[in-house]
Parts: C-alpha cells; structure tokens; sequence
C-alpha cells in the first residue's frame, strides 16, 4: 500500500503544495512537520535568511547527512 502514489497536500513555510508520491499520510505529515521545524529554526538562528536561501541549506544539509550514512553503511559492510 505504501508503494501505492498518492496525493497530499502540505504546508510549508506557509505554502501550499500538493505532492504525489509513495508513502502513508502519516509518512507525509512527519516529513511536512520536520520540514517545517527545521526552516524555522534556520530562520531563527539567521533572522534575515530568506525562505528560499533556508530551504537550500536544509536541502544541502539533508544531502550531506545522506551522504555521510551512505558511506558509514558500505564502511560497515565492508568490515562485516
């Protein structure tokens, strides 16, 4: 069921988007409630940031954790 596309509707930084993708409502609306904490706190550790500039940070950072795990998870295999 979870492979299943479907639609959801989020609010981000106080903009609506419709999204379609796999995943549950509950998958959905965790993702839209970190997303949104994680802007809000880059905005508040740097008031002046855009939303624009604070979404490309969050995304680099998301990115770069991505990376970091990936490469801890073939260390890992490898050792095994």
């Amino acid at each position: 069921m979870a492979d299943e596309k479907r639609r959801y509707k989020a609010t981000i930084a106080g903009k609506s988007y419709t999204l379609i993708g796999p995943g549950t409502s509950e998958q959905f609306d965790a993702v839209t409630t970190l997303l949104n904490d994680e802007l809000a706190q880059i905005k508040r550790l740097q008031p002046s940031i855009s939303t624009e500039d604070a979404a490309i940070l969050l995304a680099f950072n998301a990115l770069s954790d991505g990376i970091r795990d990936r490469a801890q998870t073939d260390h890992a295999q490898i050792q095994d």
